[in-house]
């Protein structure tokens, strides 16, 4: 287990990461430009893609490939609806049903980073997993957004009172920056934002009918499901064309791009001194919670140990892109910077820093 998060640490990717956090606390001027950051989101997504649509082709959809989308779907609404009861009972209703989701979503670089530590260890996982990846995105969204709507009926109003902070507070919140720098869509749908077009959210919140539109149609996942399934159809003769581009220079483009993921959260380390120390503590423990019913969940169905790494994986990442680009059109009563924050500033560097080798150690215990 030590071992494996010294690994980690010295792991080149991760390594540039935490440069990035280095040069961004002590303010410096280093900045990668948005289309360079884009392109590089963009790219990891149709790699991810291709790859686990490779994968997916050799083996096809056997039975551990239903028993992991069933595993990831019952967890994508698990945990939003565990972690909301217990949330709003600290915390307005609200801002629980949007750290719920968050927290019951996923993130694509938490994913990819694993995904490059078991290839290294020999241990990959099955291209289905990247299939659970693009699932589990959109029931927490809904779940949220049906929390949101039965506490709106329980207080007969369309809007909460709560004081909400603005969408966008500067470059310090990161709302518009983090849109154009992770592996997802710069907004809902392909539509400009309010960040583009000059017009602020009216606070209106989002129909069902609406969130359904923009969960399932959001341009990041079209593209990682287009990407996945030319993987698949293509054969070996299309995976070994594609090779130079999804895999001799995929890790430096990671590391490349952890740089600018390490520069964005310390840029969002500053808001965490408004999100208190409650939810500090739910950011760091939530996600070892969550991992743990994922090991518990996979090791019952016999899940291999890559397969079993990536599910708790999964669960234990919190989304800090496509869930708070729509939440914050649905739910527009709850606060930026405490879901976009925790999801970010805390589980992420945590996850990428020791959760990875954790889950590993564990999922190679109970599957052993």
């Amino acid at each position: 287990m030590d071992t494996d998060v010294l690994k980690n640490l010295t792991d080149p990717a991760v390594l540039f990461f935490f440069l990035g956090l280095t040069i961004g606390l002590i303010r410096s001027n280093l900045e990668i430009p948005a289309p360079i950051a884009k392109f590089l989101s963009l790219y990891l997504l149709m790699a991810l893609g291709f790859k686990g649509g490779q994968a997916l082709g050799d083996a096809g959809l056997s039975g551990d490939a239903v028993k992991v989308i069933g595993a990831a779907l019952v967890l994508a609404l698990a945990i939003p609806a565990v972690w909301f009861l217990v949330l709003r009972r600290r915390i307005n209703a609200f801002d629980a049903a949007a750290i719920a989701a968050t927290y019951g979503s996923v993130s694509a670089v938490t994913f990819v980073t694993a995904s490059e530590f078991l290839a290294a260890r020999g241990d990959e996982a099955g291209g289905y997993l990247t299939v659970a990846l693009v699932l589990m995105e959109s029931p927490a969204i809904i779940m949220a957004v049906l929390l949101a709507t039965w506490v709106r009926s329980r207080l007969g109003t369309a809007a909460s009172t709560v004081e909400r902070e603005p969408v966008l507070v500067g470059r310090s919140l990161a709302a518009t920056d983090a849109r154009t720098l992770v592996p997802e869509a710069a907004h809902p749908a392909g539509h400009p934002g309010p960040e583009e077009t000059g017009h602020a959210h009216h606070g209106t919140p989002l129909s069902i009918k609406e969130v359904l539109r923009e969960a399932f149609t959001d341009g990041a996942h079209l593209l990682l499901i287009g990407s996945m399934i030319i993987g698949a159809l293509s054969g070996a003769d299309g995976g070994k064309a594609m090779a130079p581009f999804t895999d001799e220079i995929f890790k430096g483009l990671l590391g490349f791009f952890l740089l600018e993921m390490g520069l964005l959260v310390a840029r969002q380390l500053r808001e965490v001194r408004d999100v208190g120390p409650f939810l500090i503590g739910f950011g760091v423990v939530v996600p070892f919670v969550n991992a743990a019913a994922a090991l518990a969940i996979g090791t019952v169905l016999g899940l291999s140990v890559g397969d079993l790494t990536l599910l708790a994986v999964l669960a234990a990442s919190g989304s800090y892109i496509v869930v708070p680009a729509v939440v914050r059109y649905a739910i527009p009563e709850a606060r930026p910077s405490r879901y976009f924050t925790l999801a970010l500033a805390i589980t992420f560097p945590i996850n990428v820093a020791v959760g990875i080798p954790l889950y590993y150690a564990a999922a190679t215990a109970l599957a052993g």
